[in-house]
């Protein structure tokens, strides 16, 4: 069962990391580009700034964005803005998410986020912070997979697990993260089962689309492609 108090102090917790980071950066080093393909680290900051303000949305019952067009123009208008200004803006905006969430709710409720997917208001502070500790990694600033949070990196392989459980174009996957579970996903595609085993930073990196694949053992087939998050 989710702990969205316990998940929120965990979101406070990732937001001053990243917060404590990037305010090493200078102006230079924010338009310079981050790990994510046609983004600087500016549009990564302004990116976590909006999707504060989205969930905010997503729990008053508002659409989380306005429309994907909207979403992705004011991500465009707010990436080349100067460090200080990026600092503030996700300070804030961090400030009223954390506002909401301490609001009386009923935390069972089911909320819509974005293209119709759907999900307990109890998530909700963890799928927050997921935007934060892997954007973070994605700034490419010195913080990597392998210093997220243990806990962090287990829920977010089950997550994902769930998430491409079933799906058309993955045959059937089993996870093997050395932590004494194994996951099973997948299984929608002919073959498989499929084994695919590595520490638990490299199977993440592969599950969430961060890294390649290549650090993993896969026995019984290649290592599937998983479809864009």
């Amino acid at each position: 069962m989710m702990d969205h108090v316990r998940d929120l102090a965990s979101v406070r917790d990732a937001t001053e990391r990243l917060l404590t980071a990037a305010a090493k950066l200078d102006n230079a080093a924010v338009a310079e580009p981050s790990r994510l393909p046609g983004w600087s680290r500016g549009h990564v900051l302004a990116h976590l700034s909006r999707n504060a303000d989205a969930l905010v949305n997503v729990l008053e019952g508002r659409p989380m964005y306005a429309s994907a067009s909207t979403r992705d123009a004011d991500i465009e208008r707010d990436a080349p803005r100067p460090l200080d200004v990026q600092l503030a803006d996700l300070r804030e905006s961090a400030a009223r998410f954390a506002a909401t969430e301490a609001a009386p709710a009923d935390w069972s409720r089911t909320v819509e986020l974005r293209n119709g997917v759907t999900d307990s208001a109890a998530r909700v502070p963890f799928r927050r912070w997921v935007e934060v500790d892997l954007h973070h990694v994605d700034l490419g600033i010195g913080y990597e997979l392998e210093d997220l949070p243990e806990e962090f990196t287990a829920r977010e392989i089950d997550f994902l697990a769930e998430r491409f459980a079933g799906h058309k174009d993955v045959p059937a996957t089993t996870l093997d993260a050395g932590d004494g579970r194994v996951r099973t996903t997948g299984g929608g595609a002919e073959g498989g089962p499929v084994e695919v085993h590595g520490p638990a930073a490299d199977l993440l990196g592969w599950l969430c689309g961060r890294r390649d694949g290549t650090a993993l053992t896969v026995r019984g087939g290649p290592l599937p492609a998983l479809p864009p998050l």
